[in-house]
């Protein structure tokens, strides 16, 4: 009991560092729109989550050459503090900054910004809790789209905690190295299809029912590592299983990618890079957490003084990681089927 208990504690450590930046932050961005309606003329609209008091409501950073022409207007019904104002910018915005400042100090909130051009050209910034400025690229080129949707997709999958945790319990039930890749590549291909289909408006779904589901997976595979590996679906049929929920995540991406939106004349760039990032930010995450069950194997065994099989091991971690990943995710779709009615 008492070593049960050991394990149980490590595993929920793991598990709940994970998952307590989503509990503790809003994970809604400040989304600031930026729209030239005319030669270097801009209607800047600024959204704030409904968390942010009404003291630390931020303010949107822009150039000296910009000059209001219009005064700040309400947008009413949104359900959020959003406001829209329109400014002159002499010479444009392309290689300048713009960002937002919050009078006291950012409640480690993302910023989002999205310029459209009269060219037709849209850039997106995402701009960490750290930072405030955001550098609006000189012009459209594959080159330019190729690293900033590279870096949205690699930091939208580092923030993706049910997507990782998701990615964490396929691994853990495939345990061997040949069965992790055929698993995870199986979940690749599956959601790259789903986000290029969703972001080019081929599937149109809605966004609310599509993550409760993607926390409803992520409580199937905690009964399935429950249940015990080699009498699970999972097991058996990996690449089935791993696709079909792959086909289901790929929408969640595809919702981040149409809030950022895609540029006007380097689609197939934007979304294969973004794509790129996301499977590159996955690979590092599996990277970790194989690396890291490795080494604690290598101190368990090191601490009993003998060899102790790996699938030893893995019985011991198994049951309380499925306890605690079904809890959580169970916790994520109750609130998510609760915000249908919201």
């Amino acid at each position: 009991m008492r070593k049960f208990l050991i394990y149980f504690l490590v595993v929920a450590g793991f598990v709940l560092g994970l998952t307590i930046p989503v509990l503790a932050h809003e994970s809604r961005p400040v989304f600031i729109n930026i729209n030239e309606t005319d030669v270097n003329l801009f209607s800047v609209r600024w959204q704030v989550p409904p968390s942010v008091p009404v003291f630390n409501y931020p303010s949107v950073v822009l150039p000296e050459a910009c000059v209001a022409v219009a005064p700040e207007r309400i947008i009413p019904g949104s359900g959020a503090y959003e406001r829209q104002r329109s400014f002159l910018c002499a010479g444009g915005l392309s290689g300048l900054e713009v960002g937002v400042s919050f009078p006291v100090l950012n409640p480690s909130i993302t910023t989002l910004i999205r310029l459209q051009l009269l060219t037709g050209e849209t850039h997106t910034g995402l701009l960490s809790p750290k930072e405030s400025l955001w550098r609006v690229p000189e012009r459209e080129s594959v080159s330019g789209v190729a690293k900033e949707y590279f870096g949205l997709g690699f930091l939208h999958i580092l923030g993706g905690y049910d997507h990782l945790l998701f990615l964490a319990c396929l691994i853990l039930i495939a345990a061997t190295w040949r069965r992790i890749l055929i698993t995870v590549t199986g979940f690749t291909i599956a959601h790259s299809i789903t986000l290029a289909m969703a972001a080019l408006g081929i599937f149109r779904v809605p966004i609310p029912p599509v993550e409760a589901v993607i926390a409803l997976s992520i409580l199937f595979l905690a009964t399935e590592i429950a249940r015990g590996r080699k009498n699970s679906l999972t097991w058996k049929y990996p690449i089935a299983v791993s696709s079909s929920f792959g086909l289901l995540h790929g929408f969640g991406f595809a919702a981040v990618l149409s809030q950022i939106g895609l540029p006007q004349t380097e689609i197939p760039a934007a979304l294969l890079f973004f794509n790129i990032g996301v499977e590159v930010g996955q690979v590092l995450f599996a990277a970790a957490i194989i690396a890291l069950f490795l080494a604690g194997m290598l101190v368990f065994r090191k601490l009993k003084n003998r060899q102790i099989p790996k699938e030893t091991i893995l019985l011991k971690v198994e049951p309380p990681t499925a306890y605690v990943v079904g809890t959580l995710a169970s916790f994520w779709m109750i609130e998510r089927v609760a915000g249908f009615w919201v």
